[in-house]
């Protein structure tokens, strides 16, 4: 009888749940609200080097299930670079892509998009959306700049100069060059002092500009786009990005009270209020002297980013890279933290901040190189000691209790054979 009532329950409730993941009509499909150009162009883009970029491929037909991009540094030129995930998309982590490795190595494809990590000068150039048949769909000319200058408004003798050159700034009859800035990004801490950041990228105007290349603007077009003429001289130029950072303080959102009595607990077990605040926690070790790279879980290129040392704040007025030449941790212009090399005394809890709110910990073991003493600092890895050395201690105990019981019952039986020996005598 249960039987039949689950079996009837089950078909009552079968078409809810089909109807429950049927699609709706009127769900709109994002590429079919936009149609694929006849004749391909190339959207104009600027970005600053060391950033994480995303390049959609807003287009395609519904029948394609997959896609590969092409790089092309001209426009029809033979070097033509491939870029594909069809043998299974590798999930690169950008903590562990180095500026001077091949764009095959920094770069996935996610849902069509195309994602490169730690994008360099050197990557500036065409990007196609299409098909392994040679099919194109969309296309991108992206232009990585370099950032040449790092100014604090607060004191104008302190800036970072990261390249020896100067941003050019030029104005002809035919064109100008000038920087145009975005935002302010938001304070990067809160209850404390914060940076707020914002970049300058090299832009320059005029209306001799290829009309193949869209932009915003059409007399606007980044300095090393393909949409500027070669006569205007600026191929071989050292233009670059600006960067400026000014401090900024915003107090922290409410955050849920906390009892008395849990306070009291934290602070007799002498607890890191920020240890204790719900960030997610991620362990690492490095072997010391080899470089590291730090990347805030979570941070995109948009998102303002800080990063203390327990609890004293690296803030980039003191440790932005080309600050101090000899400088051996500083923070780049993609917000990573780098250690050249790593010490031992780089060990410890490093906490990040995202868009003001802290974010994530992370505990660095730093341990000498393979063959000498390693350092273990990982909870997993001492629980996993505490566990071997109680598995050999209960063995061991099992063993000599197991000798003992055998060495008793042996004398005991031969004490019992002697009193029988006895009782015949």
């Amino acid at each position: 009888m249960l039987r039949e009532v689950l079996a009837i329950c089950f078909w009552a409730i079968c078409p809810l749940l089909l109807l429950a993941y049927e699609a709706p009509e009127d769900k709109e499909d994002i590429f079919a609200s936009r149609a694929c150009p006849a004749f391909l162009v190339f959207d104009s883009a600027a970005f600053l080097a060391d950033m994480t970029i995303e390049l959609p491929c807003h287009c395609k037909p519904e029948e394609t299930h997959s896609v590969v991009w092409y790089y092309q540094k001209q426009v029809g030129s033979m070097n033509t670079k491939v870029l594909t995930d069809f043998e299974g998309t590798t999930v690169v982590e950008s903590s562990k892509v180095g500026r001077g490795s091949d764009l095959r190595s920094r770069f996935s494809i996610r849902l069509f998009s195309l994602l490169i990590f730690r994008v360099q000068k050197a990557d500036s150039g065409h990007y196609i959306c299409g098909t392994a048949s040679g099919e194109f769909f969309y296309g991108y000319d992206v232009d990585v700049q370099e950032v040449r200058q790092v100014l604090f408004p607060w004191n104008v003798k302190q800036r970072t100069q990261v390249q020896e050159a100067e941003p050019i700034s030029i104005k002809t009859e035919k064109f100008q060059v000038f920087t145009r800035y975005g935002p302010w990004s938001k304070c990067d801490r809160c209850d404390v002092r914060g940076e707020q950041m914002r970049g300058g990228l090299c832009y320059i105007k005029s209306i001799y500009l290829h009309v193949r290349y869209q932009r915003e603007s059409d007399t606007e077009a980044p300095c090393g786009s393909s949409a500027v003429p070669q006569q205007f001289g600026l191929s071989g130029s050292n233009y670059g990005a600006k960067l400026e950072v000014r401090n900024c303080h915003t107090p922290c959102p409410p955050k849920p009270s906390t009892s008395p009595e849990r306070q009291a607990l934290l602070q007799f077990l002498e607890f890191d209020d920020r240890s204790s605040s719900g960030v997610t926690i991620h362990f690492h070790n490095h072997p010391t002297d080899s470089d590291l790279v730090l990347t805030c879980p979570g941070a995109k290129p948009q998102y303002a980013v800080a990063w203390d040392k327990g609890s004293a704040p690296l803030y980039r007025s003191q440790y932005m890279e080309g600050l101090n030449k000899t400088s051996r941790v500083f923070i780049d212009t993609g917000h990573h933290l780098h250690f050249r090399p790593v010490r031992l005394e780089d060990k410890g809890s490093y906490f990040c901040w995202l868009q003001g709110e802290l974010a994530a910990e992370i505990r660095l073991g730093v341990y000498l190189h393979l063959g000498r003493l390693r350092q273990i600092s990982d909870p997993e890895s001492v629980y996993a000691l505490q566990v071997i050395l109680a598995c050999y201690a209960g063995i061991s105990a099992m063993f000599l209790l197991t000798v003992i019981v055998r060495f008793i019952w042996q004398i005991s039986k031969e004490e019992t054979s002697a009193d029988i020996n006895l009782n015949l005598l």
